[in-house]
């Protein structure tokens, strides 16, 4: 009696263990990535935010202009970061090591253009 009574409570066990034990934990479901940006002014923290969050996988975009860092918080099973950078490019931004597309550049208004046109260094 005592056996089966333990052999049950530890099978029940096992099964309880084994389903959080492929549940994935907070890390696993949200990253946060910060990238370095090109951005001057507050039309191109709107304007990157909201591309940001169109891109799949993208819980929140948050743009610093003084320090054009944003930074991104995503789901790594639907983004990665060669993605989120594209699309800061796409838009016409730089995103650290890749530079602003150029025809998503010359979309931009001038205020959000630096100064010299397309100078990526």
């Amino acid at each position: 009696m005592f056996r089966n009574l333990f052999l049950t409570a530890l099978t029940s066990l096992m099964i309880v263990g084994n389903l959080f034990a492929g549940a994935p934990t907070r890390d696993d479901k949200e990253k946060e990535v910060k990238i370095k940006t090109s951005a001057i002014c507050s039309m191109c923290k709107s304007r990157i935010e909201r591309n940001l969050t169109f891109e799949k996988g993208v819980k929140e975009a948050d743009l610093d202009v003084k320090t054009k860092v944003v930074t991104i918080k995503y789901n790594p099973a639907k983004t990665d970061i060669t993605k989120l950078k594209a699309n800061i490019s796409k838009t016409g931004y730089d995103a650290e090591e890749i530079p602003a597309d150029e025809a998503g550049y010359n979309k931009l208004p001038s205020c959000c253009k630096k100064s010299g046109g397309m100078d990526h260094q």
